[in-house]
C-alpha cells in the first residue's frame, strides 16, 4: 500500500512538473525597441526619457529593461549612479562600472508600475575623479551615452481573442503578432484587379497603426503555406472566388448590395472573411476594415456594409500647430534634464520659413540664474538657448524660430533641455529643490509647404495628398508569383505608413490603362518585361534600360553593366510621368520576379527609404545596393516651386521691395531738388538756345 501511494504521488509530481513545463513553454517573449536614437547626455546630473507600450491582450509575467550604455572613462565609480523610473516612480539604482566600451544592464521592472502607455526615465549622476575626491563641477567630461540597442522585454501569456471583430483586430494588428509573422492577408491565387485593390485598402489601413519599422503584414495567395500556418488571417475575395468552406458562411441574399465581414474560428485559427458579390462592395467592406475606429468599436463577429455605410476615417484638420504635452511635464533636481516630444506632420508637407517652438515655462526661484538655461533641439539640431530669469520664474514665454532650411520630415522630435544650477553647489547633488515645468500651452507652429521633388527623399509623399493616396494607378503583372505578392506588400507597407485616411483611390490594371487614366494618375508599374507589357513600352523612358530583346539591362553613363550581370539586378526608378509632367511614375522592374522583389526591399520601410536621395535604386542578387540621380531638375510642379521660392524668401523680397521704394523716393527727391533750384529748367533753356 505504501509503495502504491508513493507511485501515485510520484506520478502526480511528474504530471505536475510536466504541466508546469507546459505553462512555461506557453510563455511568449517580445522585445520592444525604443524610438530614441543613440544619445549622449553631458553634465554631472542628467536625465533622458523614452516610451514603451504594453499590449492589452498580454498577461505579463515578467518585464525587463535591457539598458545599453557607456559612461565617461574618468567617472568616479564610487559616487556616480544611474536611476530608473517608470511613470514617475523610481524603482532601481546602481553604480556603473568605469571602463571602456559599451556596458549592458538587465533590470526587472515592477509589474504594478506598468500601464498601457509607459514613460521610462533614466537619471544619471556622473561625477569625475580628481585625485582622491570626485569633482562635481559640470564639464564636457561628465557624460552618459544611452544606445539605441536599449529595449524592454516582455514575457507573457497570450489572452485569446474574444469572438468579435474588435478583439480579432487588436490581435491581428498587434506588434508582437506582426513581428512573429502571424498576421496575413490572403487573396485568390490569381486575384482580379478589384480584389487586389481591396487587399491594399486593408493592408494600408493596418500598416498605418504599426509601431515597428522592421515588420509588416503581407498580401499572399491563399494557397501559400504561410497563410495556412498563420493564426490570424484576413481572407479577401468576391463571393464566386471564395473557397466553398467560406462560401457556406454567407447567404447570397444577405450579400445583395452589401459587403460582409465575418469572423470564423476553427483549428486554433482565427479567420476574418471579407466578401461581396462585386468588386465595388468588396472594396467598401475592406475600407471598413481599414478604419481602426470602426473595427475597434465592433463587438460582434459579423458586420454587413452597404453603400450608405460611412467608412471614412475621421481626421483632425491640420492648422499648423501641435501641442507638445497635454498634461505638462515637471523636471526636478540640479544638473541637466531633457524631455523629448514627438510631432507628426502630414507626410506630403515639410518645414517652411516661419516655423517656431513656443514654450510656456515655470521654474524655481532658487536657481543660479547666471548659469541656468533652456535649450531646444529639433531632431538633435540645436535651434536656440535662453537664460532663465528670476523675474520670469512664475510665467515665462519663450519663442525659438526654426531655420528655413531645416528638414524635419513627417515625424520629428522636439527635445527641451534644461541646465538647472542651484545657488549653492554640493559635492553630491541629489537635491530635488531646483525644478522646471513645461506647461500644456507649449506648442510648435509649423509653417508647412507641400513637398515638390521627384526624388526618393520625397517618396512616397509625392503619391499622397491630403493624407491619402493621390489617384494611384498600379499596373501589375498579368500572372502574379509569390515574389510579386511580396513586392506589392513592400510597396504598400510604406505607402500605408504615410497615409492617415482611407478615402483615396487605388486602382489596379493588368494592361496599360487608357490615356485619360494615365494623365490623371500617379502611376506605379511593377513586374518584369515578360510579365508586364507596359515596361517594354516605357523602356526608352527608363534611366536603366533593357536591351532590344529584353534579356538584360544595358550600361549607361552611371554604371557599366556586363550582360550576365544585367540579368541579376532589380531597379526602382522614379520618373516624371510622360503622360503628365506634374505626375510621378514609379517603375519597379528586373529580369526575374525575384529581382523585382529585391528592388522593392529598398522602398518598404521608413528607415530604408531615408538612405536613398536620388531617383534610381539598383539592387543585385548579392545585395549590393547603388543609388543614382539622373534628373538635373527634380521639381515636379514649376508653378508650385515658384510659389514655394517666394514663401521661403518672403523677408528677402520684402527687403528688396523696401530698398526699391527707397531708391525711387531718393531719385524723386533729387529730381525735385534740381527742379526747385531751376537746374533742370536752366539746362533745357540752354539746349533750346
Amino acid at each position: 500500500m505504501k509503495k502504491l501511494l508513493i507511485m501515485i504521488l510520484t506520478t502526480f509530481g511528474l504530471l505536475s512538473a510536466w504541466g508546469g513545463q507546459a505553462n512555461a513553454d506557453d510563455l511568449k517573449s517580445y522585445t520592444q525597441p525604443f524610438q530614441n536614437t543613440t544619445q549622449t547626455l553631458s553634465g554631472k546630473s542628467v536625465a533622458a526619457n523614452t516610451y514603451f507600450t504594453k499590449i492589452d491582450y498580454w498577461d505579463v509575467k515578467k518585464a525587463s529593461l535591457n539598458l545599453s550604455y557607456q559612461v565617461s572613462q574618468i567617472a568616479d565609480d564610487q559616487t556616480s549612479d544611474i536611476t530608473v523610473a517608470i511613470n514617475g516612480v523610481k524603482f532601481y539604482s546602481f553604480r556603473p562600472e568605469v571602463k571602456d566600451g559599451v556596458q549592458t544592464k538587465t533590470i526587472d521592472i515592477p509589474l504594478n508600475l506598468i500601464k498601457g502607455s509607459n514613460n521610462l526615465k533614466i537619471y544619471g549622476q556622473i561625477l569625475n575623479k580628481a585625485g582622491k575626491s570626485a569633482v562635481s563641477v559640470q564639464t564636457p567630461a561628465n557624460w552618459l551615452t544611452l544606445y539605441q540597442a536599449s529595449n524592454v522585454n516582455f514575457q507573457y501569456n497570450l489572452k485569446q481573442p474574444d469572438y468579435n471583430l474588435k478583439s480579432f483586430y487588436n490581435h491581428f494588428s498587434g506588434a508582437d503578432t506582426i513581428s512573429f509573422g502571424q498576421s496575413v492577408i490572403a487573396v485568390p491565387k490569381q486575384p482580379s484587379d478589384g480584389e487586389l485593390a481591396a487587399a491594399t485598402y486593408a493592408l494600408t489601413g493596418v500598416t498605418r497603426t504599426i509601431a515597428t519599422d522592421t515588420d509588416q503584414v503581407r498580401i499572399l495567395p491563399d494557397n501559400d503555406g504561410r497563410v495556412k500556418a498563420a493564426p490570424y488571417r484576413v481572407v479577401i475575395a468576391t463571393y464566386d472566388h471564395l473557397p466553398k468552406r467560406y462560401q457556406h458562411e454567407f447567404s447570397v441574399a444577405k450579400l445583395k448590395h452589401r459587403g460582409g465581414l465575418k469572423l470564423v474560428y476553427a483549428k486554433d485559427k482565427y479567420t476574418l472573411i471579407i466578401t461581396a458579390l462585386d468588386d465595388q462592395m468588396l472594396q467598401k467592406a475592406t475600407r471598413f476594415m481599414a478604419n481602426t475606429e470602426l473595427m475597434t468599436e465592433t463587438k460582434k463577429p459579423v458586420k454587413y456594409v452597404s453603400a450608405k455605410t460611412a467608412t471614412y476615417m475621421s481626421s483632425l484638420h491640420y492648422d499648423g500647430s501641435r501641442q507638445l504635452t497635454t498634461q505638462g511635464v515637471t523636471l526636478s533636481g540640479s544638473g541637466h534634464h531633457e524631455e523629448t516630444f514627438f510631432v507628426a506632420l502630414p507626410a506630403s508637407q515639410s518645414n517652411a520659413y516661419g516655423s517656431k517652438v513656443r514654450l510656456s515655462l515655470k521654474y524655481a526661484k532658487n536657481l543660479n540664474f547666471n548659469n541656468s538655461l533652456v535649450t531646444v533641439y529639433i531632431n538633435n539640431r540645436n535651434i536656440g538657448s535662453y537664460k532663465l530669469r528670476a523675474e520670469r520664474a512664475d510665467n515665462d514665454e519663450l519663442t525659438f524660430k526654426l531655420p528655413a532650411n531645416l528638414k524635419i520630415g513627417s515625424g520629428f522630435s522636439v527635445r527641451v533641455a534644461f541646465d538647472l544650477e542651484p545657488r549653492q553647489i554640493t559635492k553630491s547633488d541629489n537635491t530635488e529643490s531646483p525644478w522646471a515645468a513645461i506647461n500644456p500651452t507649449s506648442k510648435i507652429f509649423v509653417h508647412a509647404m507641400e513637398k515638390n521633388t521627384l526624388l526618393f527623399s520625397n517618396y512616397p509623399s509625392l503619391f499622397i495628398k491630403n493624407n491619402t493616396y493621390d489617384h494611384l494607378a498600379v499596373v501589375r503583372p498579368q500572372t502574379m508569383t509569390t515574389d510579386d505578392f511580396e513586392a506589392l506588400s513592400n510597396l504598400f507597407n510604406l505607402i500605408g505608413i504615410y497615409t492617415k485616411s482611407n478615402t483615396g483611390q487605388i486602382k489596379f490594371y493588368q494592361h496599360q490603362p487608357d490615356h485619360t487614366t494615365l494623365k490623371n494618375s500617379n502611376v506605379i508599374v511593377l513586374g518584369t518585361p515578360g510579365q508586364n507589357a507596359m515596361i517594354k513600352r516605357l523602356n526608352d523612358q527608363l534611366y536603366f534600360r533593357f536591351n532590344a530583346r529584353f534579356t538584360h539591362f544595358i550600361s549607361n553613363e552611371k554604371l557599366s553593366i556586363e550582360s550576365d550581370y544585367g540579368k541579376t539586378i532589380g531597379t526602382a526608378q522614379l520618373l516624371r510621368s510622360p503622360y503628365n509632367p506634374k505626375r510621378g511614375l514609379l517603375v519597379v522592374t528586373g529580369m526575374t520576379p525575384k529581382d523585382v522583389y529585391l528592388a522593392s526591399t529598398q522602398i518598404n520601410y521608413q528607415k530604408t527609404i531615408v538612405e536613398h536621395g536620388g531617383d534610381t535604386i539598383v539592387v543585385d542578387q548579392d545585395n549590393n545596393i547603388y543609388n543614382y540621380r539622373f534628373k538635373k531638375h527634380a521639381t515636379l510642379n514649376k508653378h508650385v516651386a515658384l510659389k514655394q521660392t517666394i514663401r521661403k524668401n518672403t523677408k528677402l523680397i520684402g527687403y528688396l521691395v523696401i530698398a526699391s521704394l527707397f531708391m525711387a523716393l531718393l531719385v524723386a527727391a533729387i529730381f525735385m531738388i534740381l527742379w526747385k533750384n531751376n537746374l533742370l529748367r536752366k539746362g533745357k533753356k540752354d539746349e533750346q538756345r
